[in-house]
């Protein structure tokens, strides 16, 4: 596995995260884990909104202050995955389902232990802004995310039903 860095998301990687975000649509994937929508909104909308939701004094009202970055291979810049570092889930979604890191890798980087990567330098980050542990959670039949999630140190909390009726593994993690 070639090495990862988490980078902030640019107005630079428009094209390569369009393209990532049609490879999960084409993989029958609507639904981007820990894009902060970025599966719902155009491009430069979305980065304005995730700039407003890193600080504190400009987040939505409707959701928390959040830390959103690319995966990106530092071999040769391409994007590999999406993650979302939720600085505090005093939210009602994040509190019962979604937690402080929600995370995804494109379908054609998968398997490769990039999730693992990506996981741990969301774990460091997350420690770096004061937070002592932080939530995870996963649909019950992901056994790629529960291998990533048990194998950096997550302790199975709940299984609980998501709205959808799918079964969810709440999932606690001691920084």
């Amino acid at each position: 596995m070639d090495e990862l860095e988490l980078v902030k998301p640019l107005e630079a990687h428009k094209q390569a995260a369009e393209e990532m975000k049609q490879e999960f649509f084409d993989n029958g994937e609507p639904v981007i884990n820990g894009s902060a929508l970025f599966d719902q909104m155009e491009y430069s909308k979305w980065l304005e909104q995730i700039r407003l939701n890193s600080d504190p004094q400009t987040v939505s009202e409707s959701w928390v202050p959040a830390s959103t970055f690319f995966a990106v291979r530092k071999g040769d810049g391409r994007i590999v995955g999406m993650i979302d570092i939720r600085h505090t889930i005093e939210h009602e979604f994040l509190t019962r389902y979604g937690g402080h890191i929600g995370y995804a890798v494109r379908p054609r980087e998968r398997r490769k232990g990039y999730a693992s990567e990506m996981l741990r330098l969301a774990l460091e980050y997350a420690k770096g802004i004061g937070l002592s542990k932080v939530m995870l959670g996963c649909y019950q039949d992901n056994e790629a995310s529960k291998r990533t999630i048990e194998h950096s140190g997550g302790r199975l909390a709940e299984t609980k039903p998501y709205p959808d009726g799918r079964p969810v593994n709440i999932y606690w993690i001691a920084l």
